[in-house]
């Protein structure tokens, strides 16, 4: 009886099971052009563009031809005590009105509506987003009407004889800040009511039967459970009341005396009321600035694993 010696294995060279995989590397990207060509020409374009603007001191009038002035608007900023204080009033309103109002109301109206009937949950939802849906103007002219003088906030203090005063001229920075808090915290409360139902019932389950309250839950259940939900929603949050414009526009204008002007007023101020585009657009890079600091802080935390 004869054997057959089996044939050896052709030996396999790094590289050689795909030998065309480096020339067909064009081809695949080449779908993805079209999208490119669109990124490159209509948001690094302008972004380039208005780097190079806040180097120069161009403006909207009386001028021929821009100049190079390098740091000058950057320098300009941080000796500017109107720069200073919209800093200052910007980190004031992102902390009440985003990390504060918006992230915790949000999640206490998901806590709440996981417990309550149908009826009430389709109620209050239903209420708070239309809130969120309406445009930025209309919501700040309501606010407005709610905070003025002769306003509905005043009208409910004098009848419970309150002392009553004009919100919009004591505590403006206040009054946008609930205004904010009035429109955004639907977005936090559809977030977390979604991270909310992902939760295994047999975990908050156990935990009652095991003697554990509701703060204990919360606290040790439920928290760490959507901590990646926590920091997505603050991340986004922060990022969109860093940009509000339109609602402080409509009821304070930035003032009075700018008490309630944030970096965008602040900004918008500088380029198309005093026409220094130079100096206004070099203050939205440094506000781009402190957006992609809070976002590079939210990013850390999103990567520890629970």
């Amino acid at each position: 009886m004869t054997t057959t010696a089996p044939h050896p294995r052709p030996t396999r060279t790094p590289g050689a099971e795909h030998p065309a995989r480096g020339p067909r590397l064009p081809v695949r990207l080449l779908p993805l052009t079209p999208a490119i060509v669109l990124l490159l020409l209509f948001l690094a374009g302008p972004i380039a563009y208005c780097v190079y603007i806040a180097f120069t001191d161009l403006q909207l009038t009386g001028q021929a031809q821009e100049s190079f002035v390098g740091f000058d608007n950057f320098t300009r900023a941080f000796g500017d005590e109107a720069f200073l204080n919209a800093v200052w009033l910007t980190l004031v309103f992102t902390v009440l009105s985003s990390l504060i109002g918006q992230n915790t109301l949000g999640l206490a109206l998901a806590a709440l509506m996981q417990r309550a009937s149908k009826p009430v949950r389709t109620l209050t939802g239903g209420i708070v987003v239309t809130a969120w849906v309406l445009p930025e103007v209309v919501a700040g002219f309501l606010l407005y009407a709610f905070f003025r003088r002769e306003g509905t906030l005043n009208a409910i203090l004098d009848w419970l004889h309150l002392p009553s005063q004009n919100w919009l001229f004591t505590l403006p920075i206040l009054a946008v800040s609930f205004a904010n808090v009035w429109r955004g915290t639907a977005f936090s409360m559809l977030v977390y009511s979604a991270a909310l139902n992902e939760i295994p019932k047999e975990i908050t389950e156990a935990a009652e039967v095991d003697g554990a309250g509701g703060r204990r839950r919360m606290w040790h259940i439920t928290l760490p459970m959507i901590r990646r939900s926590i920091g997505t929603n603050l991340m986004l949050n922060t990022l969109q009341t860093l940009s509000v414009f339109g609602l402080i526009w409509v009821m304070t204008r930035g003032g009075p005396g700018g008490r309630s002007q944030t970096l965008p007023l602040f900004m918008y101020e500088q380029a198309f009321q005093n026409s220094l585009i130079g100096y206004g657009t070099a203050v939205a890079l440094l506000l781009l600035l402190v957006g992609s600091l809070f976002s590079l802080i939210y990013l850390r935390l999103l990567r520890t694993e629970v």
